[in-house]
């Protein structure tokens, strides 16, 4: 199995989560996403990425060695 770009994780989490922003870098194995979600307000951080993990599904365990994420609601997101 190939490793997934920068943009293939993106297509990925926005598939399974509706986002007002998002970015996310990376080598293939090693990414950094900024997403902002409305779906995040008023959650804990866990509870943020734990949504994000969800969305990715079995791919966090079989393509995406690691995730770093900056998880934010609308409001809490200042471009």
């Amino acid at each position: 199995m190939a490793d997934p770009t920068p943009q293939e994780v993106r297509d990925f989490i926005a598939a399974g989560l509706p986002c007002a922003h998002l970015e996310v870098e990376g080598d293939g194995r090693h990414f950094f996403a900024t997403i902002v979600s409305a779906e995040f307000t008023g959650l804990t951080r866990i509870k943020r990425h734990q949504r994000v993990y969800a969305a990715l599904g079995e791919r966090m365990k079989e393509q995406i060695h690691a995730l770093s994420m900056k998880t934010l609601a609308p409001e809490e997101w200042t471009q």
